[in-house]
């Protein structure tokens, strides 16, 4: 028996695409049609669920309405722009890197996960109006207290809100949400306008 013969644990397996602590994208869309009832405790006890059924469900409130607006006239296109935001809410689920938080006690260790800085930014851009929020990545050292970091967001325009206006407000909204929820040091908010929406 040689090396390649031996048992690979379980722990070094590779997750499935959209593992979330055991669940799939698929189960928590079943989940959230039942209206989240029975409740299920390793859903609502999965901070990656939560984040994933939150994402799901504003979503859906989006899509709803696009989907009936335009449904004969440009199907296509609004599959493609909600296929897109699934792929960006499946992304953006995974825990990803611990983000310090001071604390005045220096025997605890407070962090908070990438994925819920992901969180602040989509919330602060989908509640301002004139966006609907895409893609989120924090490029830097967020496990190192006051590293510059990148954020950078992708966003499609609803029409008649101008691009360079509705980019600042964007980036505004979303230094605001960090400076109050985080203690990360932004260096620079990249915004990208990758489609465009009928209000």
């Amino acid at each position: 028996m040689n090396q390649d013969d031996l048992p690979v644990p379980d722990d070094d397996l590779p997750l499935p695409d959209d593992d979330l602590d055991g669940h799939s994208m698929e189960e928590l869309a079943e989940y959230l049609d039942r209206g989240r009832n029975p409740i299920d405790p390793s859903i609502e006890g999965s901070a990656a669920c939560r984040l994933a059924l939150s994402n799901m469900q504003r979503l859906r409130e989006l899509s709803l309405d696009a989907l009936q607006h335009r449904a004969d006239g440009e199907s296509d296109r609004e599959t493609g722009w909600v296929d897109r935001l699934l792929e960006a809410i499946r992304a953006e689920v995974r825990s990803g890197r611990d983000v310090p938080v001071s604390h005045p006690d220096p025997r605890l260790r407070l962090s908070m996960t990438e994925a819920a800085v992901q969180g602040i930014v989509r919330r602060a851009g989908d509640t301002m109006g004139g966006v609907v929020m895409g893609r989120c990545t924090l490029t830097g050292d967020l496990d190192v207290p006051g590293a510059p970091i990148t954020v950078s967001v992708t966003a499609g325009l609803v029409y008649g809100h101008p691009a360079e206006e509705t980019a600042e407000r964007l980036r505004l909204a979303v230094t605001r949400a960090l400076e109050r929820h985080t203690e990360l040091t932004v260096a620079s908010i990249d915004v990208r306008f990758d489609d465009v929406f009928l209000p």
